[in-house]
């Protein structure tokens, strides 16, 4: 699964080949999260909730790429956080 981003101990991850709505992982430490591109919600997972605000701070900045990139399937490295 190709990594489109690091920050703070987290590695953001998108599969393209999967099924489903559009979605995006994120992984901390042994932790999980499967997030949706459009509403950013995660609708799978064990990620702790500050992990899940660092996510989700990230992905709002960077959720039109994450669209492009499914609709695409072309694989881009995205900035981390500030």
């Amino acid at each position: 699964m190709p990594v489109i981003a690091r920050f703070y101990g987290i590695t953001v991850k998108m599969y393209f080949r999967e099924h489903g709505v559009p979605h995006f992982h994120a992984v901390y430490g042994e932790f999980n999260g499967v997030f949706e591109v459009s509403t950013l919600e995660m609708i799978e997972g064990d990620l702790p909730v500050r992990a899940q605000r660092l996510v989700g701070d990230w992905a709002e900045r960077y959720r039109d790429e994450m669209a492009r990139m499914w609709q695409t399937q072309e694989y881009k490295l995205l900035p981390g956080l500030d």
